[in-house]
């Protein structure tokens, strides 16, 4: 029987969008319920914060064995930033990384993400959003910096979620 290649892929393109949709629910199911759980007097942004730092954590050590330093420090930089972008990725995101300004830095943009619609529809706070990714991206370089004993760290410089187009990024090995 001939396989029609279109609708095939057609179909696992739609199974793979349902599924990413899925993690940003299920983040913000689990979000809902940590909350009803901490009681009326819990900051929701706290928990919500605390959430991205503890996934951020289990994420970073995945990415340990995708690293090296075998190609120098700058090389290392655009892998630990290409490993950000994909794991953004996975979850929904139109990402890339480019270059940043100095040999040290490489900038991952993002002007399509999944997270904001979520977000919504649960009654989460935009700036959240935008504080949660940036904390999942500090956490996720917590272990990659100790296991690799060199010092990077990630600043937002813009975000969806507050209005301003595309997400960008700047990852920084410091010296």
């Amino acid at each position: 029987m001939p396989v029609n290649a279109e609708k095939e892929i057609t179909k696992l393109w739609k199974t793979l969008q349902g599924a990413q949709g899925e993690i940003c629910n299920t983040y913000y199911r689990w979000r809902d319920f940590a909350v009803e759980m901490a009681g009326e007097n819990a900051d929701p942004m706290e928990i919500g914060l605390k959430a991205a730092e503890a996934f951020g954590l289990y994420i970073g050590k995945g990415l340990l064995p995708r690293l090296n330093l075998l190609k120098g420090d700058e090389a290392f930089l655009g892998m630990v930033a290409k490993q950000l972008a994909g794991a953004w990725a996975n979850e929904g995101a139109a990402v890339r990384v480019e270059p940043g300004e100095k040999p040290t830095e490489a900038m991952i943009r993002c002007d399509r993400d999944p997270w904001p619609t979520a977000a919504k529809t649960f009654g989460v706070p935009m700036e959240e959003v935008a504080q949660a990714r940036e904390k999942m991206f500090q956490a996720m370089l917590v272990d990659v910096s100790l296991f690799f004993n060199r010092k990077l760290s990630i600043e937002m410089l813009k975000a969806i979620p507050r209005g301003e187009g595309e997400w960008v990024f700047k990852l920084s090995l410091d010296q």
